[in-house]
């Protein structure tokens, strides 16, 4: 099949569907590629290194869509994009068909094939199709970088000669790939990061990355399943949002800048920031809305521009945060697009198979032999989804210190048995063995109880780290051994050899180990 990419018509978009690199991917599955002249030049990528990557550049948008059995695109098509798809032809593109039906109906009664990228179920398989969550990342990564360019101070602390400046307190709400994408970018550069979600279960990933989980005070059977929707945040019930209102009105005005990407599937974007909370915020402070395509999180906000309240905060309200990093973009993207045609390319021969018993390929197919393929049945299996964790119970003083005696009370009987046991054992073979045996052999089982008693109570992932630690005691071991070596004792000959192999193979070892580590951490 020919695989086509055509230059982006919508206004200001940058990225391209294809790059040199996942081209070069596409033809080792049989495809041959065609590029319009200058699609990949505002991301970056010039005419020439896509021929020099075996694409074919043909000068215009009508040669393309002609040569091209299956086209490639970033944004939905435009009406003259939709006029010239037939119906032996395949579109991949973003489509939200919830929002297109109109151009979904048209396109499936020409017996077009169109493919959604939003429509990628989010299922363990799919990860790498998942154009959404690539998207996502960088458009969460890039609203911390634009809040930094809006706001008047450093987001990490710093005392300096000429003053202390504060950190920054950074909220941001929603915990999806874009809000954790954000957490992350923020923490990093030194802000008090705190995270908002109506997922509870997301809490811990919060705060894994150095982030505050901000909680609400609501009774757990009350709060919305994140599992249900798969993964992403549903509906949420209006006294869950009254509460949720109430909490954001009290830190409004400790906070500096609001980043918020709260979305529900196929619904408008739920209101979460209201006027008066941006009246509470202090002047200077910044407010970037991820979510202002579908309506926005903030009640102020306009899609597409930045204004600035009466009270001076910045209220951003961008949609194209993932095509001001075009080049990151459409290399994600471009390796999304490769991996659904992998999926359609299951010989590897360049033929497309639009198997509608596949999960992922009927998830995302909305239209396909003459039908509205559009909603798509649920996945036969499960969701990306965080389990549902029974809420851990805090334990008070009281129950803490049982629990600490108790443990202590079951390792000291423990302990006690054992010096029993060994008791025991040495007095019957005192009993039967000559002195000059018996203190060699008393030191030796001491010795054996020592070390079992410090290695038993090291954590496996520390042995290797500590090896170069135990080669210092293994010397020691070595020196002992040869001193108990010139005994009489036949016995106690053969225990020193044996002592000395084994701690020459551990020090040998230890050393082998510590070297290869210290490799990791040299520079190439």
């Amino acid at each position: 099949m020919i695989i086509g990419a055509p230059k982006e018509t919508f206004e200001g978009e940058a990225r391209v569907a294809m790059t040199p690199d996942s081209a070069l991917q596409l033809q080792k599955l049989g495809h041959s590629c065609v590029i319009e002249t200058g699609a990949g030049a505002a991301a970056g990528f010039s005419d020439d290194a896509y021929a020099t990557a075996g694409v074919e550049v043909v000068k215009t948008a009508a040669a393309l869509w002609k040569a091209a059995d299956v086209i490639v695109k970033v944004r939905p098509p435009s009406d003259t994009e939709a006029k010239r798809l037939s119906a032996d032809k395949t579109l991949i593109s973003f489509f939200y068909p919830a929002a297109n039906e109109k151009l979904m109906k048209s396109l499936a009664k020409k017996g077009s094939s169109v493919i959604a990228m939003d429509m990628v179920p989010r299922i363990s398989r799919a990860q790498k199709m998942d154009a959404l969550s690539s998207m996502a990342n960088i458009a969460g990564y890039r609203a911390v970088i634009e809040a930094g360019n809006n706001f008047g101070r450093f987001f990490t602390g710093q005392v300096t000669a000429a003053g202390k400046v504060p950190p920054a307190k950074v909220l941001v709400v929603g915990a999806g790939v874009a809000g954790l994408a954000a957490i992350g970018t923020s923490t990093s550069l030194g802000a008090i990061t705190y995270a908002f979600d109506v997922r509870p279960e997301v809490a811990e990933q919060i705060e894994s990355m150095g982030a505050e989980f901000v909680f609400l005070e609501f009774d757990d059977s009350e709060l919305p399943d994140g599992a249900e929707t798969g993964g992403y945040a549903p509906p949420s019930s209006p006294e869950f949002q009254a509460k949720q209102l109430e909490k954001f009105r009290e830190i409004a005005p400790d906070i500096d800048i609001v980043i918020t990407t709260a979305l529900i599937p196929n619904r408008a974007a739920p209101l979460l920031w209201t006027k008066d909370m941006v009246e509470m915020m202090k002047p200077g402070s910044v407010i970037i809305d991820l979510a202002a395509e579908k309506g926005g999180n903030c009640e102020l906000t306009v899609m597409d521009e930045k204004i600035v309240s009466d009270n001076g905060v910045t209220i951003i309200g961008y949609t194209d945060f993932p095509s001001q990093m075009a080049a990151q973009s459409s290399t994600l993207y471009s390796t999304n697009i490769r991996h659904m045609l992998a999926d359609l390319t299951p010989e590897k021969d360049g033929v497309i198979v639009h198997d509608m018993d596949d999960d992922v390929i009927r998830g995302a197919t909305v239209a396909h032999a003459s039908e509205v393929t559009f909603p798509p049945p649920p996945p036969k299996v499960a969701a990306i989804a965080v389990q549902k964790k029974e809420p851990i119970k805090e334990l008070t003083a009281d129950e803490k210190r049982a629990l600490e005696t108790a443990a202590f009370k079951k390792q000291t009987k423990t302990q006690v048995g054992l010096l029993a046991a060994g008791g025991a054992l040495l007095l019957a073979i005192g009993l039967v063995a000559p002195a000059s045996f018996m203190q060699h052999f008393i030191v030796f089982v001491l010795s054996v109880f020592v070390g079992f008693q410090v290695i038993w109570n090291v954590s496996h992932s520390l042995h290797t780290p500590l090896m170069a630690v135990t080669n210092a005691i293994s010397s020691i071991i070595i020196l002992g051994a040869l001193t108990q070596i010139g005994s009489t004792s036949g016995i106690v000959v053969v225990l020193g050899a044996l002592a000395v192999f084994m701690t020459g193979i551990n020090i040998f070892g230890g050393f082998l180990v510590t070297r290869r580590m210290l490799a990791m951490f040299q520079k190439s």
